[in-house]
């Protein structure tokens, strides 16, 4: 059992904890440039193993390399699980959940190697990409997005309760309207046709051929382009009242436990605003 008390933590661990986990120090920097590389790079690779003028020249290069990074990132999770100062609660985290799923994909195909399971597990594996969002630790505006998505999920759920309800309805119109003969087979069908029409994708593979139905597709349309701009206002509105309440943070002592309207820090004394 991993102890939590660092003054019984052994030298070697409190030294990769602070390589690991402590990006503000040069080893700590230095690890997360070739962390970012070493990501960046096995992205590159199951990218271009889909392409089959690469993978019918470089298949067994690019399956080596994958699994030389797949072990890389398993020896990393591994030192992570060991030096954490709780290694039950770096496990449960997001991150810690993000760096467990880009190892997992490349076992779990030696388990499957059915086709059908492959497909399944190499889009799993491109899950390693989302290791790159440790960039948004060093990002503050990340966090006030992740606000104002949060502060918007009431407002998305009705609205998206409302299209759903809209489509429903459409769809059944149409079915009605157009019926088996022009390609509206079901009310399930006519409803995939009325998200195509209605978010003004148009791929034209069922479209409606008597008077009434194209004139009931122009109505359509043009709601569309009305609903669409639903949700974007939602964020932007909440993303505008989350920044003017984000509170101010101190550029000496990066304390952020200011008001708005705080000329100097109350901890340090530094200027707050340039």
């Amino acid at each position: 059992m991993l102890r939590t008390d660092d003054s019984v933590r052994s030298p070697l661990r409190n030294r990769l904890y602070v390589v690991i986990f402590k990006s503000d120090s040069p080893s700590g920097k230095l690890f997360d440039v070739v962390l970012i590389g070493a990501i960046i790079a096995s992205v590159l690779a199951v990218m271009l193993e889909t392409m089959p003028s690469v993978r019918a020249d470089y298949a067994s290069e690019l399956y080596a390399l994958e699994w030389a990074f797949t072990l890389l990132f398993t020896i990393e999770y591994a030192v992570r699980l060991y030096c954490a100062k709780s290694w039950r609660r770096y496990a449960k985290s997001f991150y810690g959940i993000v760096d467990l799923l880009a190892i997992l994909p490349t076992y779990v195909s030696l388990l499957f190697p059915g086709a059908q399971y492959f497909l399944v597990v190499r889009l799993l594996r491109t899950l390693r990409v989302f290791r790159v969002l440790k960039l948004a630790e060093y990002l503050e505006e990340a966090d006030v997005l992740a606000r104002a998505l949060r502060s918007s999920r009431k407002k998305i759920s009705v609205f998206l309760l409302a299209v759903t309800t809209l489509i429903v309805i459409i769809g059944s119109l149409m079915y009605l309207v157009e019926g088996p003969k022009n390609g509206f087979t079901s009310i399930p069908t006519s409803m995939y046709w009325a998200v195509v029409t209605l978010t003004t994708v148009g791929y034209g593979d069922i479209s409606p051929q008597t008077t009434t139905g194209r004139f009931l597709s122009a109505i359509i349309m043009i709601i569309g382009y009305a609903i669409i701009a639903v949700p974007t206002g939602i964020v932007t509105a909440e993303l505008t009242r989350t920044q003017d309440q984000q509170p101010v943070r101190c550029p000496n002592c990066k304390r952020d436990d200011h008001t708005i309207d705080a000329d100097y820090c109350k901890f340090c004394g530094t200027k707050l605003h340039a």
